[in-house]
């Protein structure tokens, strides 16, 4: 049986259609890199700080534990003087001479804490003389400079023109610009210098090592030894727990900047093309990771500098990243 044509009222459909070229895009989970997120995660975490109850915790454990393992070590002592008074006696030269380099050690991390005050303490100076255009406060900081790196023979140049020029300087900013260039311009080289190179290991282990947590291992020893050398570079040498301490600084200011994600949209214009596309995913977790070192270390310059970047000043995380992972990059596709 014949039918009669069939009429479709277009008009009818009060609600337009969707297009397909306004979904979002499908993203690519396995091209995730997992260590890059594992590093953003424990960057945030470490940055946090710990509560007030947390530290009382702490405090008073640790404060248990050295009761009780002081009056363990006076009941030992004692015990071996009533019975052995020759092995008492060297048992208590032995715990004195434990107790000296424990001190000395207290010490040299106080001077390590002492160093990083001044650098910070320099920081703030330099801008409030910048802020309030103070030529006075600019040359008692700038003199200040100097005798920080008085003695350095990377610095000697540098010193020896800034003292040639700064009777030349009107005003503050100028002063300062000139004692940022001559005195920390090799030391700004150096620093970037390192962080490339801790940029690239951590970028080539994770590539290329396949063995579980390597690379995690690999990018937090690479990054503590990062952050420890840009604060010798800057004349802040940090002890142990002053090199935690500054850890925990470098990536609360990374979280406050928002500089520590990364990804394809970082790397795709600095390596050309689709990244994710071009490399295997091994690869792409090894540049990811290395990136996110580079900001570490830019994060790190920032925070152990005595002076605040000037415009310009400033090295770029894309510099960086590019003389770092783009050999890496071209020796792998």
């Amino acid at each position: 049986m014949s039918r009669g044509p069939v009429l479709f009222d277009l008009e009818a459909e009060a609600t337009p259609r969707p297009s397909v070229s306004d979904a979002p895009p499908v993203p690519d989970v396995g091209m995730v890199a997992p260590q890059g997120q594992a590093m953003q995660i424990a960057a945030r975490l470490a940055a946090r700080k710990p509560s007030k109850l947390v530290r009382l915790f702490w405090w008073l454990l640790s404060t248990l534990i050295g009761a009780l393992v002081s009056i363990a070590a006076w009941n030992f002592v004692m015990g071996l003087m009533a019975s052995y008074p020759i092995l008492g006696m060297a048992m208590t030269v032995l715990i004195g001479a434990v107790l000296l380099v424990l001190a000395l050690l207290c010490l040299r991390e106080l001077a390590a804490f002492s160093r990083l005050a001044r650098l910070d303490g320099l920081h703030h100076d330099v801008g409030q003389a910048l802020s309030q255009d103070d030529l006075k406060a600019a040359r008692s900081v700038t003199d200040r400079l100097v005798a920080l790196y008085k003695g350095r023979e990377d610095t000697r140049w540098g010193r020896d023109r800034l003292a040639e020029l700064r009777g030349d300087q009107m005003d503050a900013q100028a002063l300062l610009g000139l004692a940022e260039a001559e005195l920390l311009g090799p030391l700004d080289i150096a620093a970037s210098r390192e962080v490339e190179a801790a940029a690239r290991q951590v970028a080539t282990v994770t590539a290329l090592v396949p063995l579980a947590l390597a690379d995690v291992a690999a990018a937090l020893t690479s990054n503590l030894r990062m952050i420890r050398r840009v604060a010798e570079i800057y004349g802040g040498r940090s002890g142990f727990f002053g090199s935690w301490r500054l850890t925990r600084v470098v990536l609360s200011h990374l979280v406050a900047t928002g500089a520590v994600a990364v990804g394809d949209d970082m790397l795709e214009p600095i390596l050309g093309g689709t990244v994710l596309a071009k490399l295997s995913r091994r690869f792409g977790e090894g540049l990811v990771n290395g990136a996110l070192t580079a900001r570490v270390g830019v994060a790190a310059m920032e925070v152990c500098r005595p002076m605040p970047f000037s415009d310009g000043r400033k090295p770029k995380i894309r510099g960086i990243i590019k003389r770092a992972l783009s050999g890496l990059f071209s020796r792998g596709t």
